[in-house]
């Protein structure tokens, strides 16, 4: 899932070395915790939360067979 979100940032994004992806795994939710670059913030984030929101859409379907909750947070 890790490399899936990677896959979808690094073209999005003006500085790709700088995409990480932290993932921390408790009893019933994973959370993927995305930061970027401070200029490229607003890429990731989008208009209105849309690319954001994509890109949640498109982890949660793809993580949907586990039986964990999935939370993908952007740090800024």
């Amino acid at each position: 899932m890790k490399e899936l979100i990677e896959t979808i940032v690094k073209p999005l994004v003006d500085f790709p070395e700088e995409v990480a992806v932290t993932v921390t795994e408790e009893d019933n939710r994973i959370t993927y915790l995305l930061s970027v670059n401070e200029n490229d913030i607003g890429k990731v984030i989008g208009k209105q939360g849309r690319v954001a929101k994509a890109i949640r859409t498109i982890v949660y379907a793809a993580g949907s067979l586990q039986q964990k909750k999935i939370i993908v947070d952007i740090r800024d």
